[in-house]
C-alpha cells in the first residue's frame, strides 16, 4: 500500500454510480481509474458493456445521440436497436443474432441481437497491488429458447495502460443454439479524425456490398465528417491485431485478439456529420445477419454445456511509445 495515500481512490479505483433523469435513468455504472490515465465506464445495465472510455484525458470512444438509454426502453422490432443503441466505446451484439435484422429458421431478429440490453445479474471487483479486476454475469435464456451465459471478466492493469477482456460464453440448457458474437468497438472523436491513421494489416478485404466498393482503396483512409455520409462496411482476413493512432493527439490503441476465437473482422466506416465514428469489430460472424451464415454455411452453433472463451487485450500507446507504424501492431 502506497503510505502517502489515505484511500486508494485518491488515484485508482472503481466507484459505483447511478443515472439520475432521462432515458437512463436508474443504470448502473462502474467508473474505473488506473491511475495511469486510463479511464473507462462499465454500463451494469447494457451487457457491462464500456461506455466510455478515455486516455490521458483524450476521449476514445463514440458517443451515439441517444445518449444513456435504459434497457427498458428497448424496442427489439427489425432496427428499433438503433433507437437505444448509445454505442460507446464496446457494444456487444449477440448471443444468438448478429447484424441484419432477419427471419431465420421461422424466429423474428433484430438488429444486432439482444445481449447488448440485458442488465448483468450480479457483479463484483477486486483490487490488487497490480490490477483491478472486474467481473460480471449476464444471462439470455428464455423458456423453449436459448440458455445462454456470459461471464464477462476486465482486467486493468495499475502499472501500464493496458486492458483486458475476457468472456467466457455457456450453454446452461440443453438444446443446442445457434452463436453469435461481435465486439463492436467504437473509436470516435478526438482519437478519429481526419489525421488518424488505422492499421488492420490483412491478406485480403472484402467489401460488404457496391456502395463500399467503390471506395475499397481508401478504406483505411479517414475524412472530415459530411453531411449525408453512406456508412460503408468492409471484412479484413486479418492476422490477428489492429491499431489507431491520431498524431493530433499523440494517442494509439493497439487491439489484440486469437483469431482462432474470432475469425472475422469487419471495419464500420461512418464519417458523417455527428455520426462520426469508426468501428472495429472482431467477431465469430460477420454483421450480415443469421439467416445469411446459415446459408452460407458458416453459422456456428453452441452444444448444451458447451462454452467459448474470447480473449481481447486493449493496448494505449502515447505518441513517444507508438509511431504508427504496422510494425507495432
Amino acid at each position: 500500500m502506497n503510505k502517502y495515500l489515505g484511500h486508494e481512490s485518491q488515484i485508482f479505483g472503481v466507484e459505483e454510480h447511478r443515472l439520475v433523469g432521462g432515458k437512463g435513468d436508474g443504470m448502473r455504472l462502474l467508473q474505473v481509474r488506473n491511475g495511469k490515465g486510463l479511464e473507462f465506464t462499465i454500463s451494469l445495465d447494457r451487457c457491462a458493456d464500456i461506455s466510455r472510455l478515455s486516455i490521458d484525458s483524450h476521449n476514445v470512444g463514440y458517443f451515439a445521440p441517444c445518449g444513456y438509454v435504459s434497457p427498458k426502453y428497448y424496442d427489439g422490432q427489425g432496427i428499433g436497436f438503433l433507437k437505444s443503441f448509445t454505442a460507446g466505446f464496446l457494444t456487444t451484439c449477440g448471443l444468438t443474432a448478429v447484424g441484419s435484422a432477419c427471419e431465420d429458421n421461422g424466429e423474428s431478429l433484430p438488429l444486432h441481437g439482444t445481449i447488448s440490453n440485458t442488465p448483468s445479474e450480479n457483479h463484483f471487483y477486486t483490487i490488487t497491488e497490480d490490477e483491478i479486476q472486474i467481473k460480471a454475469v449476464i444471462r439470455q435464456a428464455s423458456l423453449f429458447g436459448e440458455q445462454l451465459l456470459l461471464s464477462r471478466e476486465y482486467i486493468c492493469s495499475l502499472k501500464e495502460n493496458t486492458l483486458k477482456i475476457i468472456d467466457t460464453i455457456k450453454n446452461i440448457g440443453c438444446r443446442t443454439s445457434p452463436f453469435m458474437m461481435l465486439y463492436h468497438f467504437n473509436i470516435g472523436y478526438p482519437m478519429l479524425s481526419e489525421n488518424s491513421k488505422v492499421f488492420i494489416p490483412s491478406d485480403s478485404v472484402i467489401p460488404r456490398n457496391e456502395h463500399a466498393a467503390k471506395s475499397i482503396d481508401d478504406c483505411l483512409k479517414m475524412e472530415f465528417p459530411q453531411a449525408e455520409f453512406e456508412e460503408q462496411c468492409y471484412y479484413h482476413d486479418v492476422k490477428a491485431s489492429v491499431g489507431i493512432f491520431n498524431p493530433d493527439i499523440e494517442k494509439g490503441l493497439i487491439m489484440r485478439f486469437d483469431k482462432t476465437e474470432l475469425e472475422y473482422f469487419a471495419e464500420w466506416k461512418m464519417m458523417g456529420e455527428h455520426e462520426y465514428v469508426l468501428g472495429l469489430e472482431p467477431g465469430n460472424c460477420t454483421p450480415d445477419g443469421r439467416d445469411v451464415m446459415r446459408k452460407n454455411g458458416k453459422l456456428k452453433f453452441i452444444e448444451p454445456n458447451q462454452e467459448y472463451t474470447h480473449n481481447i487485450e486493449l493496448v494505449f500507446k502515447n505518441g513517444e511509445l507508438y509511431n504508427g507504424t504496422t510494425s507495432e501492431i
